[in-house]
């Protein structure tokens, strides 16, 4: 079954299938990863270090791959990387958005 989301904002970028991966599932919200997709789907990559930053803004250009990092808890700490975090990782070829925990990859 093919589930369509209306992201309220003109994507960067093509999202492709967007899917999600056990343990990213069972530790959000539909209401996070939504939000979370937003910011992505626009440029906004998150926690990742000022050298991710400036690939992925690259990447969209050149076509490469995407990757974002948000906090699963936001009272938290979140580095980017490890406990607490989300990743969404945008395909080179723009055909899937995957929502995964850094311990998944």
């Amino acid at each position: 079954m093919t589930k369509s989301i209306f992201v309220p904002c003109r994507p960067s970028f093509e999202l492709g299938q967007i899917v999600a991966t056990p343990g990213a599932l069972e530790a959000t919200t539909s209401e996070q990863r939504f939000e979370c997709l937003k910011r992505h789907s626009i440029g906004d990559w998150g926690r990742v270090c000022g050298e991710d930053w400036k690939t992925n803004d690259q990447a969209v250009e050149d076509g490469n791959r995407l990757l974002s990092a948000y906090p699963i808890d936001p009272s938290k700490p979140c580095k980017g990387f490890g406990d607490n975090t989300l990743w969404i990782i945008t395909e080179a070829n723009r055909s899937v958005t995957t929502f995964l925990l850094p311990d998944e990859y």
